[in-house]
């Protein structure tokens, strides 16, 4: 019975999870916990995507651990797994994150000064936006002060297939993880000028990458068209958008396009605040 029971525990030794052995040596449970931040760190850092076997080394994890995290990491948006061994990058939703963790007092207030002095040029509601798991995050945003306006809070979610920011972000993105996004969404029509076909849809953005904006002519609100131009982070990715929109009534889409040079100063002055250069 004694000699059965030690072969037991030698079997449930042996079956233990790569983890929590790894977890073991590393210095315990709150190193493993740590594990999905070290991941985003080390994807935002290289300038390309990081294989499994790369991440490992980097983080001296097992393998099998590691692709176990990835894949929980990937269903909630955090990461991407790019085919062919090409390996994993940041996903949309760790942009997300990352972009309301700067919203403290300081920087929320230089958002609104380089916001601020856009309505101030273009007289029309400027916004800071953010890809987040197939939706579009109102990171910030300034009012004009015309009686005719949409409204909208700071923490609002609208889609991506129909909004100025959500299609920029769509063009902005590589083949595959724009047909990964647009294989989850719903092309809900909320209003006459909202395109539902995937064809149509593809075909617009496409025309959006060449201009490298992103143009909502009353798709969203009908009456309503906004011009979004992108703020770029390290490596001249699209990580967040400045928006603008006006009511039909009072602005042509015409008459927002040629204020685009603006707004790429402005996304160019957001870009300073968001990702400062280290000295």
């Amino acid at each position: 019975m004694k000699r059965e029971a030690g072969k037991a525990g030698q079997n449930a030794r042996a079956a233990a999870p790569d983890d929590e052995a790894d977890a073991h040596n590393e210095g315990g449970e709150d190193v493993r916990r740590l594990r999905p931040l070290t991941v985003l760190q080390h994807l935002t850092e290289s300038p390309q995507p990081l294989t499994l076997a790369q991440l490992a080394s980097l983080m001296r994890v097992p393998k099998s651990t590691l692709m176990r995290l990835l894949r929980a990491m990937e269903d909630e948006g955090y990461v991407l797994h790019l085919p062919a061994e090409r390996g994993f990058v940041a996903g949309t939703r760790a942009t997300a994150l990352a972009l309301r963790t700067l919203r403290g007092s300081n920087m929320r207030r230089e958002c609104r000064g380089v916001l601020r002095a856009l309505v101030d040029k273009l007289g029309e509601s400027c916004n800071l936006t953010a890809p987040d798991a197939g939706r579009v995050l109102y990171v910030e945003r300034v009012e004009t002060t015309e009686q005719l306006r949409m409204h909208l809070q700071p923490g609002t979610f609208v889609p991506m297939h129909c909004t100025a920011s959500g299609k920029l972000f769509l063009s902005s993105m590589s083949l595959l993880e724009r047909r990964r996004v647009l294989a989850n969404l719903t092309l809900t029509r909320f209003s006459p000028h909202t395109l539902v076909s995937m064809d149509e849809l593809e075909a617009e953005l496409a025309r959006n990458a060449k201009l490298g904006l992103g143009i909502d002519n009353e798709e969203f609100v009908r009456g309503m068209i906004a011009v979004a131009v992108p703020v770029l982070g390290e490596g001249d990715k699209t990580v967040a958008a400045i928006a603008c929109h006006a009511p039909t009534a009072r602005v042509s889409l015409n008459d927002m396009l040629a204020k685009v040079p603006h707004m790429r100063a402005a996304a160019d002055a957001m870009r300073a605040v968001l990702f400062p250069t280290r000295d």
